[in-house]
C-alpha cells in the first residue's frame, strides 16, 4: 500500500497540469522566493501563492495543519530576531527593545517561507508521487536520485509499520518511557533493530527485483504530453516571473 495523495484526487486545473511543467515552475518560483530580499516582491509572491492555493480548491484544514507546523518555527524567530536585529527601536517589552529592521527581516523570513510552502502545495501536491518521480526522469534528473526518491516514498510506510510493530511489542512487555538510562538504552535498541530489519528487507527486494529481471533501469510505458493549459500556464508563469524580477531592486538598479 502506498503513501495516501488526497490532494492528488481532485479536478482543479492545476490537477490537469504536465508534472514536468508543475516541477520546472514549482522549483523557478521557489528559487526567486528564496533569493529575493524585497518586502514588496515577497509580499506579491506571497499574494500569488494565496490566489492560487484558494484557486485550486484544497481542503482548508489541510493548508491550516501545514501551515501551522511550519509557522512554529516562525514563532520563535519573532521572539528573539526583532530584539537582537541592530536598528532604531519601535517599541521596548521587559526592557527589551525590538528594531525597525528587526521587525523587516522577521516579515521576510515569514513572507518567504509561507510563500513557498503554500506554492509547493498546490503545484506538487495536486500531482502523484509516482508522476512526478516520472516527470523528474523526463527532465534527465540523475537516475539515482530519482531511484533514491522513489525507493523512499516505497518503503516508507513499510518502515513505519515496523517502528510501530516493535514499540507495541516494547509497550506490552510493560515498557514505559521515562527520562532514565533504560528508557534511553531501549529507545537506541528500537532504532538498531529497525536499522538491522531495514537492511535485511533491502537485501530481499534487490534480490526479487534482480529474478524479476531488473537491470537498472525501470522501463516506463507511458509518457506526458503538453497540452494548450500547459504552454498557457508557462508562458503566464514566464510573464509574471518577469515581473517580479523588475521588482526586485538589485536587478533594475
Amino acid at each position: 500500500m502506498m503513501l495516501e495523495e488526497k490532494l492528488a484526487a481532485g479536478s482543479s486545473w492545476a490537477h490537469n497540469l504536465d508534472p514536468r511543467v508543475k516541477l520546472i515552475v514549482g522549483l523557478f518560483f521557489s528559487f526567486l522566493i528564496a533569493l529575493s530580499n524585497e518586502l514588496k516582491v515577497l509580499s506579491l509572491f506571497f499574494t500569488a501563492a494565496v490566489i492560487i492555493i484558494i484557486s485550486v480548491k484544497i481542503e482548508f484544514k489541510y493548508i491550516l495543519k501545514r501551515l501551522l507546523l511550519l509557522n512554529i518555527f516562525i514563532i520563535f524567530i519573532w521572539l528573539f530576531i526583532p530584539f537582537t536585529f541592530p536598528g532604531n527601536e519601535v517599541f521596548t517589552v521587559w526592557h527589551f527593545s525590538a528594531s525597525k529592521a528587526g521587525i523587516i527581516y522577521a516579515l521576510k523570513i515569514t513572507l518567504r517561507s509561507n510563500s513557498i510552502i503554500l506554492l509547493v502545495i498546490s503545484l506538487l501536491s495536486t500531482s502523484r508521487v509516482l508522476d512526478l518521480i516520472h516527470a523528474m526522469s523526463r527532465l534527465k534528473v540523475p537516475a539515482k536520485l530519482i531511484y533514491l526518491f522513489f525507493f523512499v516514498y516505497r518503503y516508507l510506510h513499510v518502515i513505519k509499520e515496523e517502528f510501530n510493530t516493535i514499540h507495541n511489542a516494547m509497550l506490552l512487555r510493560g515498557f514505559k518511557a521515562k527520562t532514565n538510562l533504560h528508557t534511553y538504552k531501549s529507545y537506541a535498541y528500537l532504532i538498531a533493530i529497525l536499522l538491522i530489519k531495514s537492511h535485511e528487507r533491502s537485501q530481499k527486494v534487490y534480490q526479487a527485483m534482480v529474478c524479476r529481471g531488473f537491470k537498472g533501469n525501470f522501463v516506463i510505458i507511458d509518457h506526458f504530453k503538453l497540452k494548450r493549459n500547459d504552454y498557457f500556464f508557462l508562458i503566464i508563469s514566464a510573464l509574471l516571473f518577469l515581473i517580479f524580477l523588475t521588482f526586485e531592486k538589485g536587478l533594475i538598479s
